[in-house]
């Protein structure tokens, strides 16, 4: 996929709005050669994901391993909107709380005495962390009403050919 394309797609409104979400799903290839599949905070800074995690977390040696993973941010609404991605990770680790960390945190539902508290037991917590970063090399946005999941357009194609004319 060319980045043009790419751009094109992140740049929608539906993607945007998906973009601007907390949670995504990560997919990686564990150490044991089995898929896994997490729920992980995320922050969009316009290019690449930023996902951020404690520096003993397992997912690390995966991914130091086996750098390739998909990601899916969707909604909880019918007809759903999902952003698919596919991108290699970029494993940056830094002293203190990265500044995304405490970003993608921060649309939780907290008062602002929780969300002092929250952050103060971060900080106690950790020294340091990783910055997972994927730039994306590969997009799909599925929204129900542009674009659908190519299997579905495969069968609508059929069926229109399949109809007497």
């Amino acid at each position: 996929m060319h980045q043009h394309e790419i751009t094109e797609i992140l740049n929608r409104p539906a993607s945007r709005e998906l973009l601007a979400r907390d949670l995504a799903r990560l997919a990686y290839v564990a150490k044991d050669g089995t898929p896994r599949s997490i729920p992980i905070a995320i922050a969009w800074n316009g290019a690449q994901i930023i996902m951020c995690t404690a520096k003993n977390a397992p997912k690390l040696h995966s991914l130091r391993h086996n750098p390739a993973v998909a990601l899916t941010i969707d909604t909880e609404v019918h007809p759903p909107k999902i952003l698919l991605m596919r991108g290699r990770a970029e494993l940056d680790t830094v002293e203190g709380i990265p500044a995304e960390y405490l970003q993608m945190n921060g649309s939780y539902e907290m008062t602002a005495a929780q969300r002092v508290e929250w952050e103060a037991e971060v900080r106690s917590l950790y020294d340091g962390m990783v910055r997972i970063v994927v730039t994306p090399t590969w997009v799909k946005l599925i929204d129900f009403e542009t674009t659908l999941p190519s299997a579905v357009e495969e069968l609508i194609r059929e069926r229109a050919e399949r109809r007497p004319a």
